[in-house]
């Protein structure tokens, strides 16, 4: 174990930034070696796509709840899933709107949005209690999440299959950028998938406990913390890519790849951390963060259904609002909003 106690501040936000890098490095190489090996194995690209890809991806936000949770640092890890998805919904698909207007595909409005909407008030009510368990995210409740990533997964496969080449290429490259440029060696890619995991597990390890650190110091929460700079710090490679994609004018994969994190971050990443550590969700997160989570889900829906588009307008309407969020809930985790919860 590191001992982060002994370092000073400045240390502490290296060590932070390095571990940050490692998560974006260690995540990229092992899901471009585990959807390679799976290639060279003849398995479907479509099917590495929307499975081992998908998962892959969502590995960086995984492990860093993982370890928090292992921690005993519950608020961090709660922060994280849904400062991401605040981030994606709001700062992410804003920023990719301004470089480019989004199209949105028939499909999102059809299945994938609803599907959010009713997974977010799903994972909103469990967090509140009001489900099966009192004042935590339970094992039950994790199977069930965990269950409900399964389906979505099964269902999308299924859906591919069924699908004409056009879509089936669309549906892939939603979640299989990495399939571009594969490697062609099985050799490589365990040294990938090898590599790309010690990366992360250290990188998480150097990020939980350097914000753990920080925040203490500064008198912060550190659910905090993890709405904002791990949040943030996880979601950066979705920012790279989303903006690199807008830049390309290639937006229709955009709004996707949003809302297929969202949907993985609260069923795959939230089921899979509570089935093994129960999350404690601090009552406070429902003045601000879960509502603006909900809301956020809301109006995408809405844009989604009535205009077809993310326009640049909208798009700037989303990144000022993610802002507007950030800043109520710094002021709600420090207790300058309703103070008595």
């Amino acid at each position: 174990m590191i001992p982060y106690e002994t370092f000073n501040t400045l240390v502490l936000a290296i060590i932070l930034l390095v571990g940050l890098v490692m998560l974006c490095v260690g995540g990229d190489w092992l899901a471009k070696g585990a959807a390679s090996f799976a290639l060279i194995l003849k398995i479907n690209p479509v099917v590495v796509g929307l499975t081992i890809v998908s998962i892959s991806t969502s590995m960086p936000e995984m492990i860093t709840a993982f370890i928090a949770a292992a921690g005993g640092n519950s608020g961090l890890a709660v922060g994280n899933i849904v400062g991401s998805n605040l981030g994606n919904a709001g700062l992410i698909l804003g920023v990719a709107a301004l470089i480019y207007p989004i199209t949105i595909q028939n499909r999102l409005v059809k299945q994938e949005v609803p599907l959010l909407l009713i997974v977010t008030v799903m994972f909103t009510l469990m967090s509140m209690g009001g489900f099966l368990a009192a004042g935590e995210i339970g094992r039950l409740e994790g199977i069930l999440l965990l269950a409900g990533a399964a389906g979505y997964l099964f269902f999308m496969v299924m859906q591919a299959k069924r699908s004409g080449p056009e879509e089936t290429t669309e549906i892939g490259e939603e979640l299989a950028d990495e399939l571009k440029d594969p490697i062609d060696s099985m050799g490589k890619c365990l040294l990938f998938i090898i590599v790309g995991s010690v990366f992360l597990a250290i990188g998480a390890e150097m990020l939980v406990g350097s914000s753990v650190q920080i925040a203490t110091r500064l008198g912060v929460s550190e659910v905090l913390i993890g709405l904002t700079l791990v949040a943030l710090g996880t979601s950066l490679p979705e920012l790279a890519a989303s903006a690199a994609a807008a830049l390309r004018k290639q937006s229709d994969i955009i709004a996707g790849n949003i809302v297929g994190s969202n949907i993985f971050n609260m069923l795959l990443i939230g089921g899979s951390v509570s089935t093994f550590f129960p999350l404690q969700v601090e009552r406070r997160l429902f003045v601000i963060e879960f509502p603006s989570m909900v809301l956020l889900t809301l109006l995408l829906w809405f844009a989604f259904y009535t205009e077809r588009k993310v326009t640049r307008l909208e798009g700037g309407f989303l990144v000022t609002l993610y802002f507007v969020i950030i800043g109520l809930s710094s002021l709600s985790q420090m207790g300058k909003i309703l103070p008595g919860i």
